[in-house]
Parts: C-alpha cells; sequence; structure tokens
C-alpha cells in the first residue's frame, strides 16, 4: 500500500521541524531577568546581564523560553533576548518584533516594559492558546485606524514626495511538486474514486 511509505516520509519530514533545541548553549543579547514563569509581569528570579551564557530547555510557551542558568536556576526569557553562542549579534529586527509583540500586549495583564534593539534567527508564530487569551489593545488599534488613506491621499502624498510608478512584473508561477518515488524506485501507485 502507498500510505504506509507516506505516512513515514510525512513524519521523517515533520520531526526536525518541531523538535526544540534542548540543551543547546544560547548567551543573553540584551539586559532582561530570568522569570519565575513567562511574562513580563511574573516574578524575577535573577538578572541576566548582556552575555551570559544558559542552557535552553525544551520548554516554550508563547514567545517565552525556558532556559537553566549554571547555577542550576531554570526560569523563563523572552525569545529575543537570546541567541545561540555562534549566531553574530546585532540588528533592529528583533527589538522591532519584540516591541510590537509588546504593542499587541498592552491590554493584557503584562506591565509594559522598555524595549532595547536585539535581533533574532526565527519565529515560530503564535499556537491556539496564545490566539484564545489574545486581547487586543483597541486604542492602539483606534489610533492606527485613525491614520488610514484612501487610494487618492495615497497619491497625492507619493506626487508630493516625488515618487512615482512602476509597472513591476509578477512573479512566475511556481512548478508544482514533482511526485515521490516509492523506496523500490518504481513510480508509486494513484487510487482514484
Amino acid at each position: 500500500m502507498v500510505i504506509a511509505p507516506l505516512l513515514t516520509l510525512l513524519l521523517a519530514f515533520s520531526a526536525p521541524a518541531q523538535a526544540q533545541p534542548q540543551g543547546e548553549a544560547v548567551l543573553i543579547k540584551r539586559e532582561s531577568q530570568l522569570r519565575d514563569a513567562p511574562g513580563d509581569s511574573a516574578r524575577s528570579l535573577a538578572p541576566l546581564p548582556v552575555q551570559t551564557s544558559v542552557t535552553r530547555l525544551s520548554e516554550r510557551q508563547g514567545a517565552w523560553i525556558k532556559v537553566r542558568m549554571a547555577d542550576g536556576t531554570s526560569g523563563w526569557v523572552h525569545m529575543f533576548d537570546i541567541t545561540s553562542a555562534s549566531a553574530p549579534s546585532g540588528g533592529a529586527a528583533g527589538g522591532a518584533l519584540r516591541s510590537l509583540s509588546s504593542f499587541f500586549n498592552k491590554g493584557s495583564a503584562q506591565a509594559p516594559s522598555s524595549t532595547v534593539s536585539t535581533s533574532t534567527v526565527g519565529i515560530r508564530g503564535l499556537g491556539a492558546e496564545d490566539l484564545a487569551n489574545a486581547q487586543p489593545n483597541l486604542a492602539a488599534v483606534a489610533q492606527a485606524d485613525a491614520n488610514r488613506v484612501n487610494a487618492a491621499q495615497a497619491r497625492q502624498f507619493a506626487g508630493s514626495a516625488s515618487l512615482s510608478s512602476r509597472q513591476v512584473d509578477p512573479l512566475p508561477t511556481p512548478a508544482p511538486p514533482a511526485p515521490a518515488a516509492s523506496p523500490s524506485g518504481a513510480a508509486p501507485e494513484t487510487y482514484s474514486r
């Protein structure tokens, strides 16, 4: 049957994407606090100066990652506050993303925090629990809505800023994926209704 090899192939490709680096040595890249729970409002267990080496554990909740200090103390840090020991430092992208995540948390129980420029190598996104517990900041949404402009206003601004429109070719349509070969090298069986 084709189902068993396909299921094995699917599991083989999906497992590495879901794996969490466990026991990975990471560095603190911006001054922060080791928290007893995930969240800026959680109790601080210890200060974490820049370049502090910690061990990343497998647990993660939203944007918070559990780590262990050299003295054995475990706690939580924001994912934008750590970097791989071998990763280059610098950049403002992570700071901007942490600011954005703080922006959306203003209406929640989390206390506002100051941000410093930082960088990150990846974002995993929000989980179902994060979405279920989300509380938008309605005042910020109203403020963003007040800054909305229509097409005529956008054209007027572009003209006053000496901007001009340009025709951009659409991206090519990607080729469909090639069918996977069966383990024996023969073409896979197909079934239709």
